[in-house]
């Protein structure tokens, strides 16, 4: 076979595997299955039957995996947005920071004094599992999309301990001496971490933002990868300058998540694709570092059971429930919330940054993560759907639109808003003629269950309802669509 020939068929052979990628979720959907863990074992077996696919060098897949990481983090705090953000700050930021801490602790714990590890692998055993990933959970629940405050709770509290254990692991890795000093060590190094981190996020995000609206591009296709660099940018310099690149990048995504800028639906679309993207290379890459007939040499698969057993069902349930308490939030959502904190990629990938230390026992720690993983992603994360029935948590189905009315202009339009219609707000149940709205308020669109609807006076709005008004933007007007009436509608 010719040079050229192997090249078509390497192409080929990417093809396939690329088409089986992006038809996973429908195969996850109906198996209940979180795409990831098919990924993943997949991964690890075809490195164990074609131990070339195992050559490419862990110094390589973790480069990779940081960058995807970076793109699904950017992707996550887009779709959070200020205003979701905004509405669970405190408690996310709470459990994120404090949930992480004591997670890893209480690991550390169990991995020494149960389970006879050394006390530094224990302790970096404990930061690595103790992120967590909502993606595993959106990958088995499909187009149901769960709603409300226990959503953004979830993808918020991911979007904030990945970083935070990041963050953490490297302050650890990097400490010298021990007792005290290995304490302040850390203190400092991770404070600094997060502090810079933010700063960096939080300016480079409105950095960017200027950029994407007074900047304009010849191309329409070249504005979502213009904003793809500049996210990158912001990881890079964040890194450069001693913080969480992690933490960044995060954060000029909720600062971008609800500002209006060109072609600002486009982008979105392009960044979450993706991000759906990344998530398969980076558990595909991370697959084929693991050899599954070498877990049972340590004793990997018995401690990795024993510790995500542990996570599961006494540390997340009893440690993160005691901090979840003073949110509000009712039991059957309190119970969810606690059983989706699934381990994802991120604790593999610092898993790679302990195998990169040298560390005595390092291989084994690595393998350890691996079976914890393995765990959460298809036990935990396959009972989710029956869960979130059986406790009846409020989910919405996201129905596919394939198909799209656009005006496009090369101005911003004055005066030009979308709106969704929320569950109990003063719109719901209303006409149109009696919005308290004014008489210089037009809605010209209403976009129900996928379908355009015709617009006249007597019109009953209801939830879910998309509306595009034509009027001068004011909280008041905001707000008769999206804040719940203190009483019933008046129409």
């Amino acid at each position: 076979m010719s040079d050229t020939e192997k090249f078509g068929l390497a192409i080929l052979l990417i093809a396939l595997i690329g088409t089986v990628a992006v038809l996973s979720n429908r195969f996850s959907e109906r198996a209940r299955i979180p795409a990831p863990a098919i990924f993943l074992v997949c991964a690890a077996i075809a490195s164990d039957l074609w131990p070339r696919l195992g050559t490419v060098s862990i110094p390589t897949i973790e480069k990779i995996v940081t960058v995807a990481l970076a793109v699904i983090l950017f992707d996550g705090g887009m779709h959070i947005g200020r205003r979701r953000f905004r509405a669970a700050a405190g408690a996310t930021i709470w459990i994120g920071v404090a949930g992480t801490l004591v997670t890893g602790a209480a690991v550390a714990l169990l991995a020494h004094y149960g389970l006879g590890i050394d006390w530094r692998l224990a302790l970096l055993l404990g930061t690595a599992l103790s992120p967590t990933d909502p993606a595993v959970v959106f990958s088995v629940l499909g187009r149901r999309e769960i709603a409300g405050r226990t959503g953004t709770l979830l993808e918020g509290e991911s979007g904030t301990n990945d970083p935070v254990g990041i963050a953490l692991l490297v302050a650890v890795l990097g400490a010298t001496g021990g007792g005290a000093s290995a304490i302040g060590d850390v203190t400092v190094t991770f404070v600094e971490q997060m502090v810079v981190g933010a700063a960096i996020g939080v300016a480079g995000g409105m950095i960017l933002l200027v950029f994407m609206r007074r900047v304009p591009l010849p191309s329409e296709g070249l504005y979502a990868l213009r904003v793809l660099f500049g996210a990158l940018a912001v990881y890079g310099l964040a890194t450069i300058a001693h913080g969480s690149g992690f933490l960044a990048v995060l954060v000029a995504g909720i600062v971008l998540g609800d500002e209006r800028a060109p072609y600002k639906r486009e982008i979105e679309r392009f960044h979450s694709s993706l991000a759906s993207l990344a998530e398969i290379v980076a558990f595909t890459m991370l697959g084929l570092t693991i050899s599954l007939r070498g877990l049972d040499d340590g004793g990997a698969w018995w401690i990795g059971l024993v510790l995500a057993a542990a996570l599961a069902f006494v540390i997340r349930p009893l440690f993160v429930g005691l901090l979840l308490w003073p949110v509000r939030l009712r039991r059957a959502e309190r119970i969810f919330v606690l059983w989706t904190g699934l381990k994802g990629a991120v604790p593999i990938l610092l898993g790679l940054f302990i195998l990169q230390a040298g560390l005595p026992g390092a291989r084994r720690a690595y393998e350890i993560i691996f079976v914890v993983v393995a765990f959460s992603v298809i036990v935990q994360g396959g009972l989710v759907p029956a869960l979130a029935r059986r406790l009846r948590i409020p989910l919405r189905v996201v129905e596919p639109e394939p198909w799209s009315l656009g005006v496009r202009f090369q101005e911003e339009p004055e005066g030009l808003h979308r709106y969704q219609v929320r569950a109990g707000s003063a719109a719901d149940g209303m006409s149109v003629d009696d919005l308290p709205c004014g008489e210089d308020v037009w809605i010209s669109f209403v976009i129900r269950d996928g379908r355009l609807m015709p617009v006249r006076g007597d019109t009953l709005l209801r939830a879910g309802d998309e509306v595009l008004v034509l009027a001068t933007e004011g909280p008041e007007l905001e707000a008769v669509f999206t804040r719940r009436r203190e009483g019933p509608p008046t129409g």
